[in-house]
C-alpha cells in the first residue's frame, strides 16, 4: 500500500498521482510538484489515500512516483498568477510565428512553468509537423527554452473550455480524468438519433457522456424482454413498444389500444419462458404480468377494465336496480282552468273536456293543428279570458264586433286576407292606437270613389259576387299575417 494524492494541472487532461509525504496536503490545496517537464503548480482534487501496488502500476506503469515539494504559499500563488498572464500575452506572438512559417497547425496555449526556465507551447494538428525553425523563432521571442507539445481535439476542448448541448460546462474541462474511447454502438444502445450534430461535442467527436449510462442501458436490455415481444396480461395480450431505462419500466400496448407502464421487477416468467431459457442457454426473461400488479396501478382506465372483466367472468355481480328508481312519475303540466260560463267565451264553442283524474304519469296530449275559422282554438284548448291576449306565437287580430264579412259562420269571425296597411281588410277606428291605424295613403284611397271598401273582406266595388283577388303575401310565416289557419285576436 502506498499513499497517493491526485493533482490536476491546467494543460494536462488527466489527473496525476503524487506522494504527499509529510506535507499533509488535503483536497483543495495548491501544491508545488516536480514533474517530468519541471516544477509546476497544481490543485489537489481529493484527499490522500492508500492504493495497492497493482492500482499504482496500472496508473503510472514503470515510472516512479514523484513527491509533492510543498503546499503553495501566498507568494507562490502570486507568482503563478503572473506566469499565467505572461502566457496569455505570449499567444499573439505564437500565432504570428505560426502564420509566418506556413505550418498546418493550430496554436492552443503557452504555459510558462513555475521555475520560469521553460515555456511549453501547445498546438493541435492532424499530422506530424516539422517545427524546428518555429522553435528557434519562439526562443528568440520569449528568451526561454521552448518545448512544443502536439495535442488532439479533445485535449484542445479541455484546455479551451466551453459549454455543451446540456447547457453546462464541458465534462472534460470540469471533472473528467481521462479520455476513454467512445463508439457509435453506445449511441445505438441508448436509442439515440444517429445524427452527428446531436451526438457530437464541442470538439467534433462523439460526446464523452455517451459512456456514462451505456452500462446501465446494456444491463437493462439484457434482463428485460425484447422490443415488440408479446406479454400475457389479465386484460389480454400486450406488446412492448417502449423502454424507460432510467426507471426500469416497460410500456405495453394492449389489444384495445391502451398503453400501461409496468416495472420490470413486477413481471414474472412463465414455465414456457424457463423451459426456453434452459434449452437455449440464455438468461430467462419475464413474459407475464399478474393480476396483483394491475390492481396496484392507480390508472382509472385499468381499474375500469378490470371491473368489466370481473363482471364478464361472474366474479362481480351486476348491481341490483329498483324499478321505482327507473320509472319516475313525471311532473304534470299546469293547465288553465276552463269554465263554460267564463267571460270571453265565444258562442259555438264548448268548454274543453278535463283530463281524467285517474290517469297519472300519462304523456301530455298532442295539440291538434289549428283550422281556419276556429278562432285559434283547437280541440282541448282553453279559450282566453276577456282582455287577455292569446298565448300563440303569432299575433292575430280579431275583427270588430258586428264587422264580419260574408261567409262568416255563426259565432265565428270570417277569416280575412291581409293586405299591406289595411289591418286585416278593415279600416282602423280612431280609438285604436297610433301604431294600429292605416297609413295616410290607404286612408286617401278609401275616401276616393271606387276605392277599396271595408266590408266584404276586402272585395272591390262593383264586383259583387266576383271571386276575391288573392294578393301575394309579402311576409313570411313569422310576420303576423292572418292567412289560412290564423285566428283573429281579441279586442
Amino acid at each position: 500500500m502506498a499513499p497517493v494524492i491526485p493533482v490536476k494541472f491546467t494543460y494536462v487532461a488527466r489527473e496525476l498521482w503524487f506522494d504527499p509525504g509529510t506535507t499533509g496536503a488535503q483536497e483543495g490545496d495548491h501544491l508545488i510538484c516536480s514533474t517530468e517537464r519541471g516544477t509546476e503548480i497544481g490543485l489537489a482534487t481529493a484527499d490522500a489515500r492508500e492504493v495497492t501496488s497493482e492500482e499504482l502500476a496500472a496508473r503510472i506503469g514503470s515510472a516512479q512516483l514523484r513527491e509533492v515539494v510543498r503546499i503553495a504559499t501566498d507568494a507562490d500563488l502570486d507568482r503563478a498568477e503572473g506566469l499565467a498572464q505572461r502566457g496569455e500575452d505570449a499567444m499573439p506572438a505564437f500565432r504570428r510565428h505560426v502564420a509566418d512559417s506556413g505550418l498546418d497547425m493550430k496554436p492552443v496555449g503557452v504555459d510558462f512553468l513555475f521555475d520560469g526556465e521553460k515555456a511549453v507551447c501547445y498546438f493541435a494538428a492532424e499530422e506530424r509537423v516539422d517545427f524546428r525553425q518555429l522553435v528557434r523563432d519562439l526562443s528568440r521571442e520569449f528568451h526561454v527554452r521552448i518545448d512544443m507539445r502536439q495535442i488532439g481535439v479533445r485535449e484542445e476542448a479541455a484546455i479551451v473550455g466551453g459549454y455543451g448541448h446540456c447547457g453546462q460546462e464541458l465534462c472534460c474541462r470540469r471533472f473528467a480524468t481521462g479520455f476513454d474511447p467512445v463508439s457509435i454502438r453506445m449511441a445505438k444502445e441508448q436509442d439515440l438519433p444517429l445524427n452527428s450534430t446531436k451526438i457530437s461535442g464541442a470538439c467534433g467527436r462523439l460526446m464523452c457522456c455517451l459512456r456514462y449510462e451505456f452500462e446501465a442501458y446494456r444491463d437493462f436490455k439484457g434482463r428485460a424482454p425484447k422490443r415488440n415481444a408479446v406479454i400475457d396480461t389479465p386484460l389480454g395480450k400486450g406488446k412492448i413498444v417502449e423502454y424507460d431505462t432510467p426507471k426500469e419500466q416497460l410500456v405495453l400496448r394492449l389489444e384495445g389500444g391502451k398503453q400501461i407502464r409496468v416495472a420490470l421487477a413486477d413481471m414474472t416468467a412463465s414455465e414456457a419462458a424457463h423451459k426456453k431459457s434452459e434449452e437455449l442457454g440464455c438468461p430467462c426473461r419475464p413474459d407475464t404480468v399478474t393480476r396483483e400488479v394491475l390492481d396496484r396501478m392507480e390508472s382509472p382506465d385499468v381499474q375500469m377494465a378490470l371491473a368489466e372483466l370481473d363482471r364478464k367472468m361472474g366474479v362481480l355481480a351486476e348491481p341490483e336496480v329498483d324499478a321505482a328508481d327507473i320509472f319516475v312519475e313525471p311532473k304534470r303540466k299546469r293547465r288553465r282552468a276552463s269554465n263554460g260560463g267564463q267571460a270571453g267565451e265565444k258562442p259555438g264553442h264548448a268548454a274543453a273536456p278535463a283530463a281524467p283524474s285517474g290517469e297519472e304519469g300519462a304523456a301530455s296530449r298532442r295539440r291538434r293543428k289549428r283550422r281556419p275559422g276556429d278562432g285559434g282554438q283547437g280541440q282541448g284548448s282553453v279559450p282566453a279570458a276577456e282582455g287577455q291576449q292569446s298565448s300563440h306565437r303569432r299575433r292575430h287580430h280579431q275583427a270588430a264586433e258586428g264587422d264580419q264579412g260574408e261567409g262568416a259562420r255563426e259565432g265565428h269571425a270570417a277569416p280575412r286576407r291581409r293586405r299591406p296597411g289595411d289591418k286585416g281588410g278593415q279600416a282602423a277606428p280612431a280609438s285604436q292606437p297610433r301604431g294600429m291605424q292605416p297609413s295616410r295613403k290607404k286612408r286617401a284611397q278609401a275616401q276616393q270613389p271606387g276605392g277599396p271598401q271595408e266590408q266584404g273582406g276586402g272585395q272591390q266595388p262593383g264586383a259583387e259576387g266576383a271571386p276575391k283577388r288573392r294578393r301575394r303575401r309579402r311576409g313570411g310565416r313569422g310576420r303576423g299575417g292572418s292567412g289560412e289557419g290564423s285566428a283573429p285576436a281579441g279586442e
